[in-house]
C-alpha cells in the first residue's frame, strides 16, 4: 500500500519544481514491504488497479490517490540490497 507519508511531494515542502520522493515505509516485524508502481495515463492506471482487484491481489481502496508526475520526475529511494524489476506492457486503446 502506498500511503501519503511515503510519497513526499515537494509541492508540500514549498519546492514545486523538485521531483516526487518515494520514501521507504517503516519496517513491520515478519513482513517485507513490496512497493508497486503503476505509471501511465490515468485511465490505464485505474484499469490496472481494477484488474489487480479482479484478480483479488489488492483492494482498490488500498492504492493511493493518483499523483501527477512533475516535469522533474520521481526519485525512488531503495534500501541497501533491494532490487528493481521493470515490466512494460501496452494496453489497447478504445
Amino acid at each position: 500500500m502506498l500511503c501519503l507519508p511515503y510519497l513526499l511531494s515537494s509541492a508540500h515542502r514549498g519546492g514545486a519544481a523538485n521531483p516526487l520522493l518515494l520514501a521507504n515505509p517503516a519496517a513491520q516485524p515478519g513482513r517485507e514491504p513490496l512497493r508497486h508502481l503503476v505509471i501511465g495515463s490515468p485511465e490505464g492506471v485505474r484499469g490496472a488497479i481494477n484488474h489487480l482487484h479482479v484478480l483479488q491481489y489488492a483492494e482498490q481502496s488500498q492504492w493511493s490517490k493518483l499523483f501527477t508526475i512533475p516535469a522533474s520526475g520521481i526519485f525512488i529511494t531503495p534500501e541497501q540490497g533491494e532490487v528493481f524489476s521493470y515490466l512494460l506492457r501496452y494496453r489497447q486503446l478504445d
